[in-house]
C-alpha cells in the first residue's frame, strides 16, 4: 500500500501528460473542416454561392446549352410532339416543364416532410425521364 501511495505522484503527470496528447489540449479551439455543401464559396459575395447551388446552376444551363445545341445542329426542326398532356411541345418546352416540375416536387416535399431531400432527388429524375418520354 505504501509502495502504491509513493507511486501515485509518478501516474497523475503521466495521465495529464495522455490527455495533453490526446487533443483535450484543444478543445475550445475550432478545427478544420473539409468539403461542405453549405459553406460559402466566397465569404465576401453578395450571393451565397455554396458547392451545392453553383452545381444546380451549372447543370441548368448544361442541360439548356445541350438543348440549344441539338435543337441547332441535329434536329433543326424541333422534335415537335403531341404527348399525354395535349400540348405539341420541342425540347425547350420539354425541358421547362421538367425544371418547373422539379421545383414544385422539391417545395412539396420540403414543405410537408423536411429533410432530407434524396427522395425528391430521385422523384425530380423520375419526372425528368417521363416528361422526355411521353409528354
Amino acid at each position: 500500500m505504501r509502495k502504491l501511495l509513493l507511486s501515485l505522484p509518478l501516474l497523475v503527470p503521466t495521465s495529464a501528460l495522455a490527455q495533453a496528447a490526446a487533443g483535450w489540449g484543444n478543445v475550445g479551439q475550432q478545427e478544420e473542416k473539409g468539403f461542405s455543401w453549405t459553406a460559402p464559396l466566397w465569404p465576401d459575395f453578395w450571393m451565397a454561392w455554396t458547392p451545392a447551388t453553383l452545381a444546380i446552376f451549372v447543370g441548368i444551363f448544361s442541360a439548356m446549352a445541350l438543348i440549344g445545341v441539338l435543337e441547332g445542329f441535329k434536329y433543326r426542326d424541333g422534335i415537335e410532339r403531341r404527348g399525354v398532356l395535349g400540348l405539341t411541345t420541342t425540347l425547350g418546352d420539354r425541358l421547362f416543364i421538367t425544371l418547373l416540375g422539379s421545383v414544385y416536387i422539391f417545395l412539396a416535399w420540403l414543405g410537408l416532410v423536411g429533410q432530407p431531400v434524396w427522395t425528391p432527388l430521385f422523384l425530380s429524375v423520375g419526372w425528368g425521364i417521363f416528361v422526355f418520354w411521353k409528354v
